[in-house]
């Protein structure tokens, strides 16, 4: 077993911890790193991945007080104590979001909950983060143990690069994501949009689920293959799969009636069960097809968004 197997169920993974040699990432070439990441070039060797992870995190800009794995060691006794993390409370800021299992054992299921727990404790600026239970739990698979995932997990989250977007922690930058997203759904998938359209009372509502698609109900082979480009790319990748999602989901649905009273649960349940009809690589494939905007237009946009929602005072979730 390789060292970054702990929190691992192997029965539940598509790669076995030996799968071929362990090659090393020698190459610090941005465009040649892209190449790598979008064709998967770790994807079936766990540690590598692993070691993969852990360079291209540790080369992510941070604020200069960023926790690393010692403040997780301090803290965690004082947080979680002697009690059993699965009933303490979790933050109100992963909004009851899903804490998908992906193929964790039962100590990486736990561990989930008592990092979120620690992170709430060090970043008391996030206010909102659905995402976050899902990075959690992925990065766990690669992870040698609970402090070594925190410092990474807190490395992503203080990231200070004003050019590089990784994770949404406010309400505002998470509801103007939403936004953008439907501007681009709008301008790349009007099959798709005309069909929302159609067939929600409120299409925001339906947007406002894409980052639940790749946070949440995709499968582990894809949010990880995802995230292998993310970490090179960053946010604006995530954008490009949402709409590779909702292009295929239109694709396979089209013209049948709809499997619930709801648009919004047959997306999720489509994304779920992803795997029936889309591997990883060509929902990749169909990803990076796209054309879409540069980075700086889908900056733009989302300022323009996020200037919206402020003059409209909606800076916080409202409590239905």
């Amino acid at each position: 077993m390789d060292e970054y197997s702990r929190f691992v169920d192997w029965d539940k993974m598509d790669v076995s911890p030996q799968s071929q040699d362990t090659k090393e990432l020698t190459c610090t070439d941005l465009h040649e790193l892209k190449q790598l990441a979008r064709q998967g070039y770790w994807a079936k060797n766990h540690s590598l991945r692993a070691k993969v992870y852990h360079k291209l995190i540790s080369n992510i800009p941070c604020r200069t007080v960023t926790p690393d794995a010692n403040v997780y060691r301090d803290i965690v006794v004082k947080i979680i104590g002697k009690r059993n993390s699965s009933s303490l409370p979790l933050p109100e800021f992963v909004d009851n979001s899903l804490i998908p299992t992906y193929c964790l054992n039962a100590e990486g299921i736990s561990a989930v909950r008592k990092i979120i727990l620690c992170i709430a404790n060090q970043f008391p600026d996030i206010s909102f983060c659905p995402a976050l239970p899902s990075v959690i739990a992925l990065l766990l698979h690669y992870s040698k143990d609970e402090a070594e995932c925190f410092e990474q997990v807190c490395r992503i989250l203080a990231c200070n690069d004003p050019s590089k977007r990784l994770i949404d922690q406010t309400f505002l930058a998470f509801e103007s994501s939403c936004m953008t997203f439907g501007d681009l759904v709008n301008k790349y998938c009007q099959a798709a949009h005309k069909l929302m359209v159609a067939v929600s009372e409120d299409v925001l509502e339906v947007y406002s689920d894409w980052q639940r698609w790749l946070f949440g109900e995709l499968p582990m082979a894809y949010i990880a293959r995802i995230f292998d480009v993310f970490l090179v790319e960053g946010y604006k990748v995530l954008y490009r799969v949402a709409l590779a999602l909702l292009k295929f989901f239109h694709k396979v649905r089209a013209g049948q009636p709809m499997e619930s009273d709801s648009i919004q649960q047959d997306i999720r349940a489509f994304v779920r069960d992803i795997t029936k009809s889309v591997s990883p690589e060509r929902l990749l494939e169909k990803a990076f097809a796209i054309r879409l905007f540069s980075r700086k237009e889908i900056q733009l946009l989302q300022m323009a968004n996020e200037k919206a929602l402020q003059q409209k005072g909606i800076t916080v979730k409202q409590k239905r």
